[in-house]
């Protein structure tokens, strides 16, 4: 399979053969997370809800945040680029630098708990073959090859992530459904059914959470449309997207609520996945894991895939198959500390969540409103870095974007409180309740939208290249 070489450069017409339909595996794949169970029990354990209730949740959540995802996703569409590079007609060629260095570290982040929970995924499967026990050197090997295999599908590109998105959909897809058919047998539904509801603040606030994770993808979604036709249907993009990322959402979230029941202890384990070795027969919950791990490489490689990109427009004058190398070693570093010294790898990952949310809002807000305002890429601009590019602006920044991101970024933080840090509206409703990340992107695209827009230096180029 041939290794893709292109970068930031926008893609040409005559390359733009996608199809649409391909973004629904795409984006199945990148929510194919065994932590959906955890959160899913939390609703439960810690919010107290019905299965109804979580059933609203887990429909609500992929709608709004792959939404919004797709809203910035059709940009890929009409740029023909990556979405970190696409931001640099927003804020600038320098003010770019700001959001995108922030959502680079982001990213490391969340590529440590997709590690750690692949890692843990195989350390399970491990143990359940060969009754293996886990020691810190075998921790720090089984994290190695994680990050390892992920590293070298992400350097494939698009083509080879593509495929692997297809195929993981149909195996994750279809062992899910031996599980479900596994839980109907043998769950106590009167115990389920019965389950008085729940306040609707803390439904509220499972939207929230589970709908944080989904945004955090909005910057990524262009670098899976820039080779689609610039005809493809944006109604026709809403619906895989949101579709793809809903038919793994429900069952999985609905699945640990039901699991949750029976063992409340699935919402506060420190091992996130070692339940469904207690939970499921030796037959179903193998082969489950054994897709779950490769679930999560792909989920992995899809981000440091993206993250290579946005290293690059942090000036990082190296091919995007080596700028992910620098996100691997942090993952790996970061996942090996989260597995050996933390306590809680569930309160750390719902911590970490809130954050990221808030992070990616904040460029969110304003990227979005940019786009309602019809914008238009001039595909020599985006890559032109100098003083002399029509991307340039005042100094290299356009002003009123960043100075909106900046705004809403630190209104949302206020209203945030994670486990290591609480802003001073935290315990307000909207805080409680896990929305600092709505808050931004309120705050940062509505200033956005009443602050005039820099002009472009020259005339953009027409919109075929």
């Amino acid at each position: 399979m041939a290794v893709e070489t292109r970068g930031l450069d926008p893609v040409p017409d005559s390359e733009r053969t996608g199809r649409v339909r391909a973004l629904f595996p795409t984006w199945a794949a990148a929510n194919m997370t065994v932590l959906l169970l955890t959160i899913g029990a939390g609703l439960v354990v810690f919010d107290g809800l019905s299965l109804w209730q979580v059933l609203v949740v887990a429909v609500a959540a992929p709608a709004v945040s792959f939404g919004m995802v797709e809203m910035i996703s059709v940009a890929g569409r009409s740029g023909g680029a990556p979405g970190m590079a696409l931001s640099r007609a927003v804020f600038g060629q320098r003010g770019n630098l700001a959001p995108g260095a922030l959502i680079w570290v982001a990213r490391w982040g969340w590529e440590t708990v997709n590690a750690v929970t692949g890692a843990y995924a195989l350390l399970a499967v491990l143990g359940l073959l060969f009754g293996v026990r886990s020691t810190s050197t075998l921790i720090v090997v089984t994290l190695l090859a994680f990050v390892a295999s992920s590293f070298a599908l992400s350097g494939l590109g698009m083509r080879a992530l593509r495929l692997c998105c297809t195929w993981s959909a149909y195996l994750f897809g279809g062992f899910s459904v031996l599980v479900l058919v596994h839980l109907a047998g043998a769950t106590a539904w009167p115990a389920v059914l019965d389950r008085p509801a729940g306040p609707t603040s803390a439904m509220i606030a499972g939207i929230g959470t589970l709908a944080a994770g989904g945004i955090s993808w909005a910057p990524t979604g262009p670098d899976f449309t820039r080779y689609l036709p610039r005809s493809s249907s944006g109604r026709a993009m809403v619906a895989a997207t949101v579709g793809g990322a809903g038919i793994v959402f429900l069952p999985m979230v609905l699945m640990g609520a039901v699991m949750a029941v029976g063992t409340p202890g699935l919402a506060v384990t420190r091992d996130p996945v070692s339940f469904i070795g207690v939970l499921l027969p030796d037959w179903i919950s193998v082969p489950y894991l054994a897709v779950a791990v490769l679930g999560m490489v792909l989920i992995n490689a899809m981000s440091m895939y993206s993250a290579g990109f946005t290293a690059q427009t942090l000036g990082f004058t190296i091919p995007r198959t080596w700028a992910v190398g620098v996100n691997a070693a942090i993952s790996l570093f970061l996942g090996s500390l989260l597995m050996l010294v933390a306590s809680s790898f569930v309160d750390s990952f719902v911590s970490f969540l809130n954050l990221l949310a808030v992070t990616f809002s904040a460029w969110i807000g304003v990227f979005g409103v940019d786009q309602l305002r019809g914008r238009a890429y001039d595909p020599v601009a985006l890559m032109d870095t100098t003083p002399a590019g029509a991307y340039w602006y005042a100094g290299g920044f356009a002003w009123t974007a960043v100075g909106a991101w900046a705004v809403g970024l630190v209104v949302g933080l206020l209203f945030t409180g994670v486990e290591w840090f609480s802003g001073p509206l935290a315990t307000t409703w909207t805080g409680r309740n896990g929305l600092g990340w709505a808050v931004t992107v309120l705050v940062s695209g509505g200033l956005y939208a009443v602050l005039p827009r820099p002009p472009a230096r020259r005339r953009t180029a027409p919109l075929h290249f």
